[in-house]
């Protein structure tokens, strides 16, 4: 029996990523479902639509998008009405159309759909690339294949899905796999003011492709920089739980209580 991939993204579903890593698992035999948001959605991080109805619309079979849907919105609707139940064997989000490593596994759109499969107890995996300047997605999808076919033997720990990044270099000048740890920053901030016809201010916000991290030893950074894929193993518990013995240590609640 085929094993089962739900693929998503947050770049919609013309993204040449997207369609590149779905070309690639359907020709190793995956059974595969797509369900992408409409359009460009990066920066969605995990957010769920409450306000407003959602609507599937399905372009061919097993390929849908969610019209003015979030990629967290696509793993909801993917799996309790398209799927109506059924449980993939793995999650698959990306290729995003540039990196997400630091901080951006916060914002992100692409991690932010990896992290809702794993909140549905599926192993999932986030990948990008590790510069959106001329990536050969075709490769880039053929290197993603190497840890999907693991992943799919093995399985992942509970609770943990891979945010995967892989080098914007040929593929056979990539050095090799690195399991990495997040780094602290990954852009500079950029924040752009215009002006409209009757003079009101808008701003856009961006970032500059212009990483500020020193190369510290062992983080996603650092790996794409050396020419390695970056796999970063990320937990759903956020807790820091050295923190809670340190603050007990301190009186915190007592202090909060005489206060």
């Amino acid at each position: 029996m085929k094993k089962l991939v739900f693929l998503t993204n947050d770049d919609g579903y013309q993204s040449k990523g997207l369609l590149a890593i779905r070309q690639e698992l359907l020709k190793a035999g995956y059974e595969v479902i797509t369900v992408t948001p409409d359009r460009n959605m990066s920066g969605a991080s995990h957010s769920l639509t409450f306000t407003r109805p959602l609507k599937i619309v399905e372009l061919e079979k097993n390929f849908y998008y969610i019209a003015d849907g979030t990629p967290a919105d696509c793993v909801h609707l993917g799996l309790n009405v398209i799927l109506n139940g059924r449980k993939p064997d793995l999650l698959v989000s990306g290729i995003n159309t540039g990196p997400n490593i630091g901080n951006d596994v916060f914002y992100s759109g692409t991690v932010g759909a990896a992290r809702e499969g794993t909140l549905f107890d599926i192993p999932s995996v986030a990948f990008s690339v590790g510069s959106s300047k001329n990536p050969n997605y075709q490769e880039i999808a053929q290197v993603a294949m190497k840890i999907i076919n693991v992943v799919i033997l093995q399985g992942l720990p509970k609770g943990v899905f891979l945010n995967v990044n892989i080098p914007t270099i040929p593929k056979n000048q990539i050095k090799g796999f690195l399991l990495t740890k997040q780094g602290r920053s990954a852009y500079k901030e950029e924040i752009v003011k215009y002006l409209s016809p009757s003079k009101e201010e808008y701003y856009w916000i961006g970032g500059e492709e212009a990483l500020l991290e020193e190369c510290q030893p062992g983080t996603d950074y650092t790996a794409i920089k050396e020419g390695f894929v970056s796999i970063t193993p990320i937990k759903l518990d956020l807790t820091d739980y050295q923190a809670i013995d340190e603050l007990d240590k301190k009186d915190f609640l007592s202090e909060i209580m005489r206060i």
